[in-house]
């Protein structure tokens, strides 16, 4: 199960007109990302639930997965109990549709599977507490307690949850008897005190949840530089510099690497691309603008001669051009 409900509110003004798992990183919407790495793991049976903007991922995704709409929002956990016919009698996966993650999940299925618990947690070391919800745990792996965003001289340990699950069914047992429910508040502290065993898998991999503007800087900008494996469209033209359609910039714009470009882009005459950046499909940049570390959505315009640092550019066609790109990846 993909969580897609969310209302995306540490994203906004960008959410204003999407929904989060619906904004795009480099070539296509983060929750896109989310399906690849499924289908690379052979999960053939996808639901995410919806809530904001809902039609945005149905028309996006089509018939790729099943949904559930949520009109008024179920909770982290709640949202998964809505699906529990659909997700069956056996062990499911529950993935956040804002993670920006190359897990093995394989090997999380089989730490699930040989820890033998109700409930199995993918953590990833964290460089500052303060963001996230740690998670306590034995020499065996085993949850023992949780601490929300503490200090760094505080925090009991730095292991952040990822929100990214695996359980077995009888998870739905240890719920409260009201519709909106959340794995932090009400399921692990449960867990905990009934006594029943959950476990941690550690990730190696990389894992990022999109969940600021600052995580979406970041995210992107490690997409762009390979730090995590990702299915991207595009082919290079000349070192780190990458483009969706394969047809190299006009030969009097400078343009310093590492940098992702879509399609239909058109880069003005004199224009100066400092890394790491990345175009939108649609995106143009006027006639001698330069711009450093940024991201430009689809179909967004920078003006000539704009001097442009550190920013996350967008226009109201944003969705537009997705839709457009999701049309071309359909046909």
């Amino acid at each position: 199960m993909v969580l897609a409900a969310g209302l995306g509110t540490r994203l906004r003004p960008l959410t204003y007109q999407i929904s989060k798992p619906m904004v795009p990183v480099l070539d296509r919407p983060v929750m896109e990302h989310i399906l690849d790495l499924l289908d690379r793991h052979s999960f053939d049976q996808v639901i995410a639930n919806l809530h904001y903007f809902p039609d945005t991922i149905r028309e996006h995704f089509g018939s790729r997965l099943s949904y559930h709409y949520e009109p008024e929002l179920l909770g982290t956990a709640g949202g998964v109990r809505a699906c529990a016919d659909f997700l069956g009698d056996g062990s499911f996966l529950v993935i956040s549709g804002d993670a920006l993650t190359d897990i093995d999940l394989a090997a999380m299925a089989a730490r699930h599977a040989r820890a033998g618990g109700i409930a199995t947690l993918a953590v990833k070391q964290v460089p500052d507490t303060r963001e996230y919800g740690v998670v306590l745990h034995d020499r065996d792996g085993r949850v023992t307690g949780f601490q929300e965003k503490p200090d760094p001289e505080e925090a009991l340990s730095d292991l952040g949850n990822c929100g990214i699950y695996m359980f077995e069914p009888a998870i739905f047992d240890y719920f409260p008897e009201r519709p909106f429910v959340d794995w932090a508040r009400d399921v692990f502290p449960a867990l905990l005190a009934g006594d029943v065993p959950f476990y941690i898998h550690e990730l190696r991999e990389y894992w990022n949840d999109i969940g600021s503007l600052s995580e979406l800087r970041r995210g992107t900008f490690d997409a762009l530089r390979g730090e995590l494996r990702l299915q991207v469209e595009g082919q290079e033209v000349s070192p780190d510099v990458t483009v969706a359609d394969g047809r190299a910039p006009r030969a009097d714009a400078d343009i310093e690497g590492p940098a992702w470009i879509g399609r239909d882009v058109h880069i003005g005459a004199g224009a100066r691309l400092m890394g790491p950046v990345v175009l939108g499909d649609g995106a143009r940049v006027g006639d001698g603008a330069q711009l450093r570390e940024c991201i430009v959505f689809p179909g967004t315009e920078v003006a000539a001669e704009s001097i442009v640092i550190g920013a996350i550019a967008g226009q109201g066609d944003i969705l537009a051009n997705l839709r457009r790109r999701g049309a071309r990846a359909g046909s």
